[in-house]
């Protein structure tokens, strides 16, 4: 009989929902049956790709973000308590989720309270080390304190160098359950003629999205060029708009998505590392916008920079005319790497 793995994406923005969706297809291709498990627009849109698939709703995080991106910390912090309640609920859930629906194993991106001790119980990360500034070395060694409960975890990237993740993803000793798999993306290279000379490709959690979209909104007002600008935002029914040189979506799904990757010159978001890792396997050329106090992007985005990769500069600096600065760096590259997937799943055969 087929095994049943949940699977289970931290409800922040849409990459750790969108970076399972390889995942459960693989699943299925191997013979399992894939059971989805999150909250909000995570599962919304793990909903709209896979509506065959059994659906389960987990406790909310609560995570909120502050207005102004310096008082991050402190917006976290005091939401600490509400994370841990949410997390200890999220724990009993699964306990009984996994009697209810004999589940088999679990896979969680970043939801710490998704794992048991009786079944084979998988981490996703890209980040070993969690940026917070001047609180790093505390939020990395609690991060990693809660990775070793798991049996494996699973690192999107590569283990050489180099590689997408840098210090986030690479410590100085090696945790042993560690395994990197290689970036995951569900998209792929086409060979389609161009058809936009900019995408916009918008992400992350409120309100800092909203604020990024309106900002846009008005510097693309000077833009020449067609553009295809995605929002981001799961709602019940997809809205298309055109104006002047633009056209609006408010989601995509992933072949739609593909496609417009693929018909575009140059992509224009932010840096979180789901998105980092759809344009290193798309080859594309990009300008970053990391989400204010989000270090983690920040990092990434400076880290590409400094290897003349990718551009970057802050939200409210941003000018539509700092694009041109695109065509003096190399771009994302594809590390080739190939997943075997019927390996990675052996570990659901073990308990």
């Amino acid at each position: 009989m087929s095994k049943n793995i949940l699977v289970a994406p931290l409800n922040w923005g849409l990459g750790h929902a969108t970076r399972c969706i390889p995942i459960i297809r693989a699943l299925e291709t191997e013979g399992f049956t894939p059971i989805l498990a999150s909250d909000g627009v995570a599962l919304e849109i793990l909903c709209k790709e896979f509506p065959q698939l059994q659906a389960i709703a987990l406790p909310s995080y609560h995570i909120e973000y502050p207005k102004n991106g310096s008082f991050f910390k402190l917006k976290m912090l005091a939401n600490s308590p509400k994370m841990v309640s949410a997390i200890l609920s999220e724990k009993k859930r699964i306990k009984k989720i996994i009697k209810e629906y004999d589940i088999s194993g679990v896979i969680s991106d970043n939801r710490l309270g998704v794992r048991n001790k009786k079944i084979p119980s998988v981490f996703i990360t890209h980040q070993l080390n969690v940026m917070t500034g001047n609180t790093t070395w505390l939020t990395s060694k609690m991060h990693q304190y809660i990775i070793k409960k798991y049996d494996e975890c699973w690192v999107p990237d590569v283990n050489t160098i180099p590689n997408l993740t840098g210090k986030l993803g690479h410590l100085e000793e090696d945790i042993k359950t560690v395994k990197y798999i290689g970036p995951l993306s569900r998209l792929h290279r086409k060979p389609l003629e161009k058809k936009y000379d900019l995408m916009v490709i918008l992400s992350g959690p409120e309100p800092q999205r909203t604020f990024l979209e309106e900002k846009l909104i008005v510097e693309l007002e000077n833009y020449v060029g067609d553009v295809i600008f995605i929002k981001g935002k799961i709602e019940a029914k997809q809205i298309i708009e055109t104006k002047n040189n633009i056209t609006f979506y408010n989601y995509m799904n992933s072949e739609e998505l593909e496609n417009s990757f693929n018909e575009s010159e140059l992509i224009l978001c932010r840096s979180g590392y789901t998105t980092v890792m759809d344009l290193a396997q798309l080859e594309k050329k990009a300008f970053f916008i990391p989400t204010p106090g989000q270090y983690e992007q920040e990092y990434l985005a400076k880290k590409y920079k400094q290897e003349g990769l990718v551009p970057y500069c802050k939200q409210e600096k941003f000018k539509i005319g700092k694009l041109s600065k695109v065509e003096l760096h190399k771009g994302l590259k594809d590390f080739n790497t190939k997943i075997d997937w019927k390996v990675l799943f052996e570990i659901f055969e073990k308990k």
